[in-house]
Parts: C-alpha cells; sequence; structure tokens
C-alpha cells in the first residue's frame, strides 16, 4: 500500500536539496508511478531542472503552495482527480505552462488536454532526453511570448513598443518619445488609475534634460498629452488631480 504521505515526503525532500546547488528552472512532476517519478526527478537534475515529485492533486496543490515553479509535467491517469480535472483547474489558477504525459494514446485525450489549457503532450513510453527538449521548448517559447507582450503594452488606441521607445496608433501612425517622455509614459503604465504627485513622476522621469523642480513634470505631462492627442482642457488619458498630481486613466492596457 502506498504511503498516503508521500506527496508531502517528496516535496518537503526537494525542498531541503534546493539550496544544495544552483537551478535554473524548477518543475513539478505530477505522477504517481514513484519508480517513473523519481528516475525523472534524477535525470532532471542534470539539465539544471530542480524536480519536485508529488502523487496526486493534493501534492500538486499543497507543492504550488509551498513553492514557486516554471513547468508542471502532469500525468493523465491519476488517483482521484484525473490530469484533465487537474489541467483545468490549475489553467484556471495560473499560466504555469503545463506538459501533459499519458500511457493512453488517444487522440481525444491529447486534444481535450489541449483544449483545457496544456503546452504539450507526451505519450509513455517516453525518452527522458525529450522529455527535456519538451520542457525546453516550452519554457522558451513561453519566455519569447512574454518578452513579446512586455515589449509591446496596449493602452486605448495606441501600442507602447518599449524596446523602440516609439508610440504607435492603430492606424499605423509612429510618434516617437524622447527618453523622459518614455520613462514618465511607463511609470503612468504601470501604475494606472492612481494619483501620482509631481515628485513621484519626477523621480520616475528624472534624466539628464529633466531639472529637480515640479514644473519641469507639468511641461513634460503636457508634450505627452500633445503626442497622444489628449485634449489639454479636459484630457482622458492623463489627468490632472488638482493639488496632487497625475492620474493615468487608460481603459485597458495588456
Amino acid at each position: 500500500m502506498q504511503n498516503p504521505l508521500a506527496p508531502l515526503a517528496d516535496v518537503n525532500k526537494s525542498l531541503q536539496t534546493s539550496d544544495d546547488k544552483r537551478w535554473n528552472v524548477r518543475a513539478l512532476i505530477v505522477d504517481d508511478d514513484v519508480p517513473i517519478r523519481e528516475l525523472l526527478i534524477d535525470y532532471l537534475a542534470r539539465f539544471s531542472i530542480q524536480a519536485t515529485g508529488v502523487t496526486d492533486g493534493a501534492g500538486m496543490r499543497h507543492a504550488l503552495q509551498l513553492e514557486t515553479f516554471d513547468v508542471v509535467v502532469l500525468d493523465l491517469m491519476l488517483p482521484g482527480e484525473d490530469g484533465l480535472s487537474l489541467c483545468r483547474w490549475l489553467r484556471g489558477e495560473s499560466d504555469i505552462p503545463i506538459l501533459m504525459l499519458t500511457a493512453r494514446c488517444e487522440p481525444t485525450d491529447r486534444i481535450i488536454g489541449l483544449e483545457l489549457g496544456a503546452d504539450d503532450y507526451m505519450a509513455k513510453p517516453f525518452e527522458p532526453r525529450e522529455l527535456v527538449a519538451r520542457i525546453q521548448t516550452i519554457l522558451r517559447r513561453v519566455r519569447d511570448d512574454r518578452t513579446e507582450q512586455r515589449a509591446n503594452i496596449r493602452f486605448d488606441n495606441w501600442r507602447l513598443n518599449s524596446v523602440l521607445r516609439q508610440l504607435i496608433a492603430d492606424d499605423g501612425l509612429v510618434v516617437p518619445l524622447s527618453n523622459a517622455e518614455f520613462r514618465l509614459l511607463w511609470v503612468f503604465i504601470e501604475r494606472p488609475r492612481r494619483v501620482l504627485s509631481r515628485e513621484q513622476l519626477l523621480d520616475a522621469a528624472r534624466g539628464r534634460s529633466i531639472e529637480a523642480f515640479d514644473r519641469s513634470i507639468d511641461l513634460l505631462v503636457s508634450r505627452l498629452r500633445q503626442k497622444l492627442g489628449d485634449d489639454p482642457k479636459s484630457p482622458q488619458l492623463i489627468k490632472t488631480v488638482r493639488g496632487e498630481g497625475y492620474l493615468f486613466d487608460a481603459r485597458e492596457i495588456g
């Protein structure tokens, strides 16, 4: 009979060794096949992947409360909740990448898993080296997607390219920004719908072209409004909060 405390023991054992070496990636393996799980934990360590193994959904939730993981390797056939149910729950809670494993080769299982939010699917038996390659591919794709999202931030009818430091309108019009204008807009985007004092904005936008006095921020806001087409008499994006500072009131940011 399998030890019901095995999931927690696996978690605690893995966490105790986390400081012993430098890890590049942290993976959570959810599989009730103990020999396979232990083999994968040892094998992934060769590639600087710290793997924590658990048996079922309860162990998975416990591990996720204790630690932050870069990827979850999730078996389809599990005691209690199956992998599809756990995939659905996990995707509702997090955008962590999920690689599903299954001994069943039915195409419908693969399709359902992908529709529920799994990033990839592998059939058992498999070569451990292929699992490493798939994990690396998933993480590279996720990193590239997040970098792209970070490089291009949309708000209202604009897109800000943080690499080129350009504003791009829906019609394709490109509006270049000075370094100070970019820094000011960036802090507005990071703190939307919050009143920011002139001192806070000055610290964020400070550069060689910015002198340390309040009116410099007023002039910079005025220039930024002009580039955004924000009516200075009745601004909709960068609003003045009299006596306090400014508020960035974009409807949608993402």
